[in-house]
């Protein structure tokens, strides 16, 4: 019984770690990968970098967009995309 209880802290030590910080990870990298896949022409979006624009085209080969902006049109890749800016500019139709 003492040797489970010499491993008890690590253990619990573990799992708050996973609960806390591995899984919120996670699960934030699932969604901006579905957000990445559900992107569609006309979209308005915002880059990580904060270049505002509107997607022209979008090319799955390497996974990467066509941005257009008032300064001319950019090529992107989706994963430079920022979910949570362009959720804002873009409300959830009702």
């Amino acid at each position: 019984m003492s040797e489970i209880g010499n491993f008890l802290p690590m253990i619990l030590i573990f799992v708050v770690a996973y609960f806390f910080m591995i899984r919120p990870q996670m699960k934030r990298q699932k969604d901006e990968k579905k957000f990445a896949a559900a992107l569609k022409k006309g979209d308005k979006i915002v880059t990580k970098s904060g270049l505002h624009g509107k997607v022209v085209d979008l090319n799955d080969k390497d996974s990467s967009c066509i941005i257009e902006t008032m300064a001319g049109r950019l090529k992107f890749d989706r994963s430079a995309i920022s979910m949570e800016m362009s959720n804002k500019l873009n409300p959830p139709a009702k």
